[in-house]
């Protein structure tokens, strides 16, 4: 038999193997030094639009907590003026009470000034010390600086300077607005601690809604720059602020948002601050869309500066106070691309390397696998289609004869290896729900700890003020009633003295007789008795309302007391029956008390009354929202109405019954009433914890029990259960 020799071309058999192998080694080099680069990119880009958009968060959350500090601080001391809290004529005691209100908050001015021209304030200029400002009406040197001890006393004047409020910005823009705005941005120049601050103004107005002044509280920007250098993205790019005017706000770098020009301090624009990052990325986004003005939504750019590409995100933002603000980030591209493109000359070197190693092993060993190549790469071929039961069982070959152990020998790893990462990924899904669900719960109850603690400490502060009002007005009441009923005798012994004088010594003399006839004697005589009656019924009104806010607040009594709940009862009524009375755009609300014989009962005295002022304040914001969609005509028809029911349940326990004739509520709502933090006011006007802090004092702290009934179309009604005498005393 002949042997046939078959041949395609003169080139070595082990060349024809090795030349695909090294082209398709080439390739892959170049695909994955592109790959490599092209990945890199975009990594660049999505990192870089992260990180912007994770510190532009981070500024957008700081604006909106640190801004809303001074509007908040404001209100409430705009509410206390108009409620009679607060007595803005006596400047001292109300100077003292914003001094102690620095001290809780993180503002540098807390004041108000008056429409008479006077005014007063708190301030810590240096950021550190709290100081006290206090103005007459009319300069010059009509105002006065004050040192401070810790109990936020006077010790010393420090200054005497002039001071106009009809001249200060801070002052006429909210009054002139007639509601809570910022006022333009004001300098002030302080030796070594230069002053720039935003003002939160309020109008505020007395109890007969007639214009005081304005109160109003100051944040000092250079503490915006402050946070911002804190910023991670701050050691390598820049965030700035600015308004759409572009003067700049504040800013991470090093240098200030504001020039010194002879010890003089001036605010800069962003296109010409002193740090030339800031000016530049400010122009060019001022050319790009042509000002700041017209960016009204979130913009990504990509800039220029000395030759190095800049990833810069724009975002505006504003509050409901009138700010307008842009905040600006920008990140330098070579943060990222340094280590990138270490990364790909590191590929590419290992590519090439593993080229020429692959070249010459595939010289010496190509001729040893024609044959058994097909069946290595039919078996390669199907594990990469998903079979993995394949195995390779060559003899002729000791080195493929090990390379087929070995194939062998890795299919049977794949196989476990799958195996285990499937049961590894269902027990890490397993443990990721698990770990997700006891963050969830914590999250809840820290949001629900926070919000009970809020709360407290705002009750516990309006009852010390509550006291505090009460006994500063108590003593001078009672010093006016107790010498009213003298002035009275005083006045009835020169009144009879008169006319014992007129009978005995009658005179024509014309004098007296003019004189009688300008003051209208007979008039003064019968107006007197009724003037002298009307202070009185007026003290003994006074002497009521500050007894009852004095029964309101308790905070002295942290320990059960025995108590006559009607007395608590009254006092919360009292201080609601300005949200009671009748108005312009509805008449009175009904109010019927149907009290019965009750024991004094042992309660907290203070949380019970927070508990009723809880309940009765729903219960009016739910008649007011009826009342919206009525007409005169219906709520005459059908008045508005509190029923307030009290009896003894049992032997040893009493029931306050508090119903009104609103529109009830779906079950839906009623069953969650009692839920933290639900709520179905409107965004600003409830934070869902009062039902749910009422809750947990009638049934935790006083062992009793809250119960909601309530018929849709119908009304409300919440019924408080507690024990005469409390067995064990809980922790309060």
């Amino acid at each position: 038999m002949k042997k046939h020799h078959f041949g395609i071309s003169k080139i070595p058999l082990q060349i024809v193997l090795i030349i695909p192998f090294v082209l398709q080694i080439f390739g892959a080099v170049g695909l994955v030094g592109y790959l490599s680069f092209k990945n890199g990119q975009k990594a660049v880009n999505d990192l870089a639009d992260q990180l912007m958009e994770r510190t532009s968060n981070i500024v957008d959350q700081h604006l909106n907590s640190y801004l809303s500090i001074p509007h908040k601080v404001s209100q409430i001391n705009a509410d206390a003026i108009q409620m009679g809290l607060l007595d803005v004529r006596d400047r001292k005691t109300v100077g003292k009470y914003f001094s102690k209100q620095m001290q809780a908050y993180d503002l540098t001015y807390i004041g108000i000034g008056l429409t008479t021209g006077e005014g007063t304030g708190a301030a810590r200029y240096d950021g550190k010390t709290v100081t006290i400002d206090d103005w007459s009406a009319k300069p010059p040197k009509n105002a006065y600086n004050y040192a401070t001890d810790d109990q936020g006393d006077r010790t010393h004047v420090t200054t005497i300077y002039d001071w106009d409020n009809f001249k200060e910005t801070w002052y006429t823009e909210p009054v002139k607005a007639g509601k809570p705005i910022w006022s333009r941005i004001y300098i002030l120049n302080y030796p070594n601690h230069p002053y720039i601050a935003a003002s939160a103004g309020h109008p505020i107005y007395d109890a007969q809604n007639r214009l005081l002044g304005m109160v109003a509280a100051d944040i000092h920007l250079i503490k915006l720059s402050e946070f911002l250098r804190r910023l991670d993205v701050s050691r390598s790019g820049q965030v700035f602020i600015l308004e759409r005017n572009g003067m700049l706000i504040a800013n991470s770098s090093t240098q200030q948002p504001f020039t010194l020009v002879k010890e003089d301090i001036r605010r800069v624009k962003a296109t010409d601050s002193p740090d030339p990052s800031v000016q530049s990325i400010a122009k060019q986004i001022q050319q790009t869309f042509n000002g700041f003005e017209s960016i009204t939504e979130s913009k990504k750019l990509q800039l220029n500066w000395q030759g190095e590409s800049i990833f810069v995100n724009v975002t505006p933002w504003r509050d409901q106070y009138g700010l307008d603000w842009l905040v600006v980030v920008s990140v330098p591209e070579h943060v990222f691309m340094a280590q990138i493109n270490a990364n790909t000359r590191t590929t590419i070197l290992l590519c090439l390397g593993a080229l020429a190693v692959a070249t010459f092993m595939g010289y010496l060993t190509s001729h040893w696998i024609t044959q058994p190549i097909l069946q290595m790469n039919r078996a390669s071929q199907a594990m990469a289609s998903g079979n993995l039961d394949q195995t390779l069982d060559i003899k002729n070959i000791q080195e493929l004869n090990v390379l087929a152990h070995s194939f062998n020998h890795m299919a049977g790893q794949l196989r476990e290896s799958f195996t285990a990462l499937e049961n590894g990924k269902a027990e890490l899904e397993d443990r990721v729900e698990e770990r997700t669900t006891e963050l969830k719960t914590a999250l809840t109850e820290l949001q629900h700890t926070q919000a009970q603690m809020v709360q407290s400490e705002k009750m516990s502060s309006l009852g010390q003020l509550v006291a505090g009002v009460a006994h500063e007005i108590n003593n001078p009441v009672n010093f006016i009633h107790g010498n009213i009923t003298y002035l009275n005798e005083y006045t009835q012994d020169l009144l009879r003295m008169i006319q014992l004088y007129q009978q005995r010594h009658p005179s024509n003399d014309p004098e007296v007789q003019a004189l009688a006839e300008e003051i209208d004697l007979e008039f003064l005589i019968e107006d007197l008795q009724k003037m002298l009656t009307s202070m009185k019924m007026g003290t003994d009104r006074i002497r009521n309302i500050v007894l009852s806010l004095r029964n309101f607040s308790r905070i002295d009594e942290a320990e059960f007391k025995a108590v006559d709940l009607h007395e608590g009862i009254e006092s919360t009524l009292l201080i609601l029956q300005y949200r009671l009375k009748d108005k312009p755009e509805r008449p009175a609300i009904v109010l019927i008390r149907d009290y019965g014989k009750l024991p004094q009962v042992e309660c907290y005295p203070g949380q019970l009354n927070q508990v009723l002022m809880n309940i009765l304040v729903n219960a009016i914001d739910a008649l007011d929202e009826v009342n919206a969609n009525r007409t005169v005509q219906e709520m005459e028809a059908n008045p508005s109405q509190i029923i307030i029911r009290t009896s003894m349940s049992n032997s040893q326990s009493v029931e306050i019954a508090i119903a009104d004739n609103a529109g009830g509520m779906p079950e839906q709502v009623k069953n969650r009433i009692f839920n933290p933090f639900f709520t179905t006011k409107p965004v600003g006007k409830g934070t869902g914890m009062g039902m749910a802090i009422s809750y947990q004092i009638i049934t935790e702290k006083h062992g009793g029990k809250l119960e909601c009934f309530s018929t849709l179309g119908e009304g409300s009604e919440f019924i408080i259960q507690l024990p005469t005498q409390q067995q064990v005393c809980p922790a309060v």
